[in-house]
């Protein structure tokens, strides 16, 4: 994961592939080894000038055009900067953020109540199974088993990231605990969720030989 919180990395390679998670679903952005060296510099705390900079004389020791790498660098570096995927936020920048709000009746209608007691009985329920001994691989195949036999009657989405994460918690139910997996790969260009066990990756379908994704978000437990 980057220093920004929301923003997960996979590193490759064949670059890296940023995971940005602060608005709705995520979205993945590839960088090739050039790009993936200019963003940990920044992020690692050097300014976008500096980086530049030094990224420029490296490959201008390279025998590459120094106008045309500087050019590419700076457009890739501002591009960077307006999805906001290069700056560490500062300590006190985030306290300064920070307030307390303290406990006082507010109005619930009847949509977040019933949502209220769906969180709680889920709450209670997993805290009492969890945390549970990791799952052997046959178990986490049946996990994801009863997971897809389920979304052939569910009538929205179901794809890899509904059903690894409905896997991630159908395993927790049981009383096992799987590993929940959020990856991208560079060559094709993809992202991917799944379940592992151990070492072993569970339901790569048979359509799929593209292998590794590499790991961006790695989540053990439920709680």
């Amino acid at each position: 994961m980057s220093a920004r919180t929301g923003v997960y990395a996979a590193l490759s390679p064949d670059g890296i592939a940023l995971m940005d998670i602060r608005t709705g679903r995520g979205k993945w952005r590839f960088l090739d080894p050039i790009g993936a060296r200019l963003w940990q510099t920044i992020t690692n705390g050097a300014t976008p000038a500096t980086a530049i900079d030094d990224l420029t004389a490296y490959w201008r020791s390279r025998g590459a055009d120094q106008a045309q790498v500087r050019t590419d660098l700076t457009a890739l570096a501002d591009d960077l900067e307006r999805a906001g995927l290069l700056h560490r936020e500062s300590p006190t920048a985030q306290s300064e953020r920070t307030e307390v709000r303290f406990a006082t009746p507010a109005p619930v209608s009847a949509p977040q109540q019933l949502a209220g007691h769906t969180a709680l009985f889920v709450a209670l329920v997993l805290l009492r199974l969890l945390p549970g001994r990791a799952a052997l691989p046959h178990e986490a195949e049946t996990a994801l088993a009863a997971v897809r036999r389920a979304a052939r009657l569910w009538p929205g989405r179901a794809a890899c990231l509904e059903e690894s994460l409905a896997a991630h918690f159908a395993a927790a139910l049981t009383g096992h605990r799987v590993r929940w997996v959020i990856g991208a790969r560079f060559t094709p260009q993809g992202a991917h969720a799944w379940i592992e066990a151990g070492t072993a990756i569970i339901g790569q379908d048979e359509t799929d030989r593209v292998w590794p994704y590499v790991p961006a978000l790695q989540v053990e437990r439920s709680n």
